[in-house]
C-alpha cells in the first residue's frame, strides 16, 4: 500500500510549481529560463525541470525549450506519488526543482480533476505565468484567485511584455497593491521558426539575453530567500507559540516547544506537520499526520475541501455577514429546510441558529426549562435541574457546564453549580472478541449481569430486546430513581442526552436500549414531575412532549458520525429538541443549529417581548456558515445515496441476528475483524468499540480509569512515531486521549486504503508499547 503523501519541502531542495493562466502563455519558456539561469547563478546546485503531464499535439511539443522529465501515469494517485518520489531523489543534492503543470490552472489531470485541485497535496510555493494576450488580464486574475482560494502561495506572477495590450503594466500595479506580489515581466520570445535548427538558435539567443537573465536572477534570489524564510518560520513557530499562545485543554507547565505540533497545511485526512529535527538536509521537512481526532470532531469532508471552500467564498462574496433578527437569507432558509427534512423527526419544526455546540446546548436547555415551568405552573423563583447521564459533557460555557455532573472540566470553575441529577447506565464493549453489555460491579443489583451478543447489530435490535423484556430492569431502576427524586422535592426541566456515545466524558458507548427506555419512561410518567396543565386535546397530539422535554445533544454523534443522519434512528425515539454542530460545516467554520418542536416554540409566544427566547449573538446564522453547512450536509447525503460507504458496510458488520434472522444497518469504517482482534489484546486492552467513523480503545489501568489516567499516553506516543520515509514520505497518526481511552476517528471521506494503513500501525503500536 502506498503511504500518505507528504508535502514537497526539503532543506536542500527549493521546489516551485509553475501554473499557467491559460494554454500557450509561455510556462515552459519561463520555466526553462528559470532552470538555465539557476544553473549559472548557483553553479554547484542541481537544477531539474519536471513536467508531469503534457498536453496538445506532438507538433507543439515543448522539447524545443530544454531537457524535460515527463511522467505519464494514468491515475491521480500514481501521478502524485511518482512526482513526489522524483522530488525525493532530487533532494539528495542541493538544488532546484521546477514542476510545470499542463495547460491552464483548471486544465484537467488524468482523472478529470482540475490541476488546481489535483496538486493541492504538494503545497509547493507557486509561480503563475499570466496571459499577455487580449483578455489576459481577466484570465490571469481569475487563475490567481483559483489558486489563492485553494491555499496556494503564489510568490510571483510572470508575464511577457506585449506592446499591443500592455497587460503587464496593469497587472504589476494590481498584484502589488492588492496582494504585495511582484510581477516579473520579460520581452516576448521569438516566434517558432519552421526550421528546427534556426528555431533552436533563436531560442538560445533569447535565453542568453542580458535583460532576461538579470530579471530571472532577481526572481530566483527572491525565491531562495522565501524558501529560507519559510523554513525559519516553521523551525521557530513552536518556540514562539510556547511563549505567547494560551492553549485549550492543556496544562502548559507540562508542555514545551518540543511538544507543540507545527502544522504547515492540511489536506484530506492529513495535516502536514514539521518532522523531527534531522542533521541530513535531504530529509523531508514535513510529514503527513493523520488527523485522528478529526480536528476535535469537526472535520468530515477532508481538510481544504474545494466544495466547502467555494461555498464559503460564494457566501462571503454575496453577503459577507448580515444581521439575522427579523430577517432571512437563502443559505439560512435552505439549511433549515434541509436539516428538518433530513432528520425525519415529526416533532421538529423550528431551527434556532447559534455559533457552536456549547452555545447550542444552552439554547436547548433554555427552551426545555421554560416549557417545563409553564407546563407544570412553577414560578420563576423555582430552581429547575436537568436529568442526564453520568460523565456527560455538553460544552464549556457556563450554562453547558452546569448541565454536567462535577468533574475534571468544571469542578475547579468558580461559578460552576451542577444543576442536575445524572443516572448510571450499562455500556457496550467488545472484550476478547465478544460483544457484550458491560455492567459495573456496583450496579448489578439494578441492571443484572449484562450479557454477550453475537454481534453489534444484535445489541441494536432494541425493539426485539424490548419485546423479550430486557428493558424491564432498566425501567425499574429509572422509575425508582425518579420517584426518589420527586420525594426529595427535586424539580426537573429537561432530559439531556448524548445519544449512543458520551464523547468527552470518556467515549462511553451506552446500551441503546437503556437510553430508549429512559426516554420512553419519562414520557409516560408526567406524574413524577408535577401537575400537568396539558389539555385533553393537546394530550392526544402524538408530537406533544410529555413528562419532560427530551433534548438530544447530537453535536458529536450526529450527521453520519455513527453511520446515520441522526443517531436517534438507532434508538427508535425522537427528541423534542436536538442540537447539531461539528460535522454540520465539515470543520470549516463555526455554526450550530438547535431544532425544536412547534409545541416548544409556542411556549415563547406572547405580546410581551420579555417572554421571547432572548438569546443570540452577533454572528447568528451568518451566511458563510449556513452556506458551508448546506454544502456539507448535502454532500454527505449524496454520499449515502451513492453508496460511498458500501465498502465499509461489508467489512463483517452486516450480520443477521442469531435470534430473529433480521439485520440492523449498523456498521463502522473500521473492519469488524480488526476491532475484535484488537480486543483480544487483553494484556493491554480492557475493551474496544467501533461505530460509524469512530474507534475507541479502552486500555487497562491498575490505578483506575478516568480523565487523569495516563494509561493511553504510551500508545498515543507510539502512534506519533509513525512510519519512516516511504514512497509517499514519512507519516504518523496524531491522536488524542481521554484518560485511559485512546480514540481514532476517521472522516466521512477516509478511504479503505487509509483505514488499512491506520489499522496496521495501530496493531504494531499496541504490540510494541508495553506501558
Amino acid at each position: 500500500m502506498k503511504s500518505p503523501l507528504a508535502s514537497l519541502l526539503w532543506r536542500s531542495l527549493r521546489v516551485y510549481q509553475v501554473f499557467g493562466a491559460n494554454t500557450d502563455v509561455g510556462k515552459t519558456i519561463f520555466t526553462t529560463l528559470l532552470a538555465r539561469t539557476a544553473r549559472k547563478l548557483w553553479k554547484d546546485d542541481r537544477v531539474t525541470f519536471l513536467k508531469p503531464v503534457s498536453t496538445g499535439a506532438e507538433a507543439e511539443s515543448d522539447d524545443r525549450y530544454g531537457t524535460l522529465y515527463y511522467v505519464s501515469i494514468p491515475s491521480d494517485e500514481e501521478l502524485l506519488a511518482k512526482c513526489r518520489a522524483f522530488a525525493a531523489q532530487c533532494s539528495h543534492r542541493k538544488g532546484w526543482l521546477f514542476i510545470e503543470t499542463a495547460g491552464g490552472v483548471h486544465s484537467p489531470g488524468p482523472s478529470g480533476k482540475t490541476q488546481a485541485d489535483l496538486y493541492i497535496p504538494f503545497r509547493a510555493p507557486s509561480l503563475l505565468v499570466g496571459d499577455s494576450r487580449l483578455g489576459g488580464i481577466s484570465q490571469t486574475i481569475s487563475a490567481f484567485e483559483s489558486l489563492r482560494i485553494r491555499g496556494y502561495d503564489v510568490e510571483s506572477v510572470l508575464l511577457f511584455k506585449d506592446d499591443a495590450y500592455k497587460n503587464y503594466q496593469y497587472l504589476e500595479e494590481y498584484f502589488c497593491k492588492q496582494y504585495g506580489i511582484p510581477v516579473t515581466s520579460l520581452l516576448q520570445p521569438p516566434r517558432r521558426h519552421d526550421n528546427p535548427e534556426r528555431d533552436a538558435e533563436a531560442m538560445e539567443t533569447y535565453y542568453g539575453r542580458k535583460d532576461s537573465t538579470e530579471t530571472t536572477s532577481q526572481l530566483l534570489e527572491l525565491l531562495a530567500r522565501n524558501h529560507m524564510d519559510r523554513l525559519r518560520n516553521l523551525d521557530t513557530m513552536a518556540t514562539r507559540a510556547s511563549q505567547h499562545i494560551w492553549y485549550p485543554f492543556t496544562q502548559q507547565s507540562l508542555v514545551g516547544p518540543k511538544d507543540i505540533m507545527t502544522i504547515d497545511s492540511a489536506h484530506g485526512d492529513y495535516f502536514q506537520t514539521l518532522s523531527e529535527p534531522s542533521q541530513s538536509p535531504d530529509t523531508s521537512v514535513l510529514r503527513s499526520s493523520f488527523d485522528a481526532s478529526a480536528s476535535w470532531w469537526t472535520q468530515g469532508l477532508g481538510h481544504s475541501n474545494p466544495k466547502l471552500t467555494m461555498a464559503a467564498a460564494y457566501a462571503a462574496g454575496r453577503y459577507g455577514h448580515v444581521m439575522f433578527a427579523s430577517a432571512v437569507h437563502e443559505p439560512a432558509m435552505a439549511l433549515a429546510e434541509t436539516l428538518l427534512d433530513g432528520l425525519k423527526n415529526p416533532r421538529l419544526k423550528r431551527v434556532f441558529y447559534s455559533d457552536n455546540g456549547s452555545t447550542g446546548t444552552e439554547v436547548a436547555i433554555k427552551m426545555g426549562l421554560r416549557a417545563a415551568r409553564k407546563r407544570y405552573g412553577w414560578d420563576t423563583a423555582q430552581k429547575l435541574s436537568i436529568l442526564g447521564l453520568k460523565g456527560a459533557y455538553h460544552g464549556d460555557t457556563m450554562g453547558a457546564m452546569d448541565c454536567a455532573e462535577p468533574g475534571i472540566y468544571n469542578e475547579k470553575i468558580e461559578w460552576y453549580e451542577g444543576k442536575g441529577f445524572w443516572l448510571d447506565y450499562p455500556t457496550v464493549l467488545c472484550k476478547d472478541g465478544k460483544w457484550s453489555i458491560t455492567v459495573a460491579d456496583g450496579l448489578r443489583d439494578n441492571f443484572g449481569e449484562g450479557g454477550a451478543y453475537s454481534s453489534l447489530s444484535e445489541i441494536f435490535e432494541v425493539e426485539r430486546r424490548e419485546a423479550d423484556g430486557e428493558h424491564e430492569l432498566y425501567e425499574k431502576y429509572i422509575m425508582s430513581t425518579l420517584q426518589r427524586l420527586k420525594d426529595q422535592g427535586r424539580k426537573f426541566g429537561a432530559l439531556m442526552l448524548e445519544p449512543i456515545i458520551l464523547g468527552a466524558g470518556g467515549m462511553e458507548f451506552v446500551d441503546p436500549l437503556f437510553q430508549r427506555t429512559l426516554v420512553k419512561t419519562i414520557r409516560k410518567s408526567p406524574h413524577l414531575f408535577g401537575e400537568s396543565t396539558l389539555s385533553a386535546t393537546e394530550a392526544q397530539d402524538a408530537n406533544e412532549w410529555t413528562g419532560l422535554p427530551i433534548v438530544f445533544d447530537e453535536v458529536f454523534t450526529g450527521l453520519y458520525r455513527l453511520g446515520r443522519f441522526t443517531p436517534s434512528s438507532l434508538l427508535g425515539v425522537h427528541p423534542d429538541i436536538s442540537v447539531h454542530a461539528k460535522l454540520l460545516t465539515g470543520g470549516l467554520v463555526p455554526l450550530c443549529a438547535t431544532l425544536a418542536s412547534e409545541h416548544i416554540f409556542k411556549v415563547f409566544l406572547s405580546t410581551d417581548k420579555t417572554d421571547a427566547l432572548l438569546h443570540g449573538h452577533s454572528y447568528t446564522a451568518h451566511p458563510i456558515g449556513c452556506q458551508v453547512a448546506l454544502e456539507s450536509v448535502r454532500e454527505m447525503q449524496g454520499m449515502e445515496e451513492r453508496g460511498d460507504w458500501d465498502w465499509a458496510k461489508t467489512q463483517g458488520w452486516a450480520q443477521a441476528s442469531s435470534r430473529t434472522g433480521s439485520q440492523i444497518d449498523v456498521w463502522s469504517t473500521w473492519p469488524r475483524e480488526f476491532v475484535e482482534q484488537l480486543s483480544r489484546r487483553t494484556d493491554r486492552v480492557l475493551g474496544v468499540w467501533a461505530l460509524g467513523s469512530v474507534l475507541a480503545i479502552h486500555l487497562r489501568d491498575q490505578t483506575g480509569a478516568g480523565y487523569s489516567s495516563n494509561a493511553a499516553l504510551g500508545l498515543r506516543d507510539s502512534l506519533g512515531l509513525g512510519k519512516g520515509d516511504a514512497e509517499g514520505g514519512p507519516w504518523n497518526i496524531h491522536s488524542r486521549v481521554l484518560g485511559n481511552v485512546l480514540y481514532v476517528m476517521a472522516s466521512q471521506v477516509t478511504s479503505e486504503t487509509s483505514v488499512r494503513q491506520l489499522s496496521e500501525l495501530l496493531m504494531e503500536s499496541i504490540a510494541r508499547n508495553k506501558t
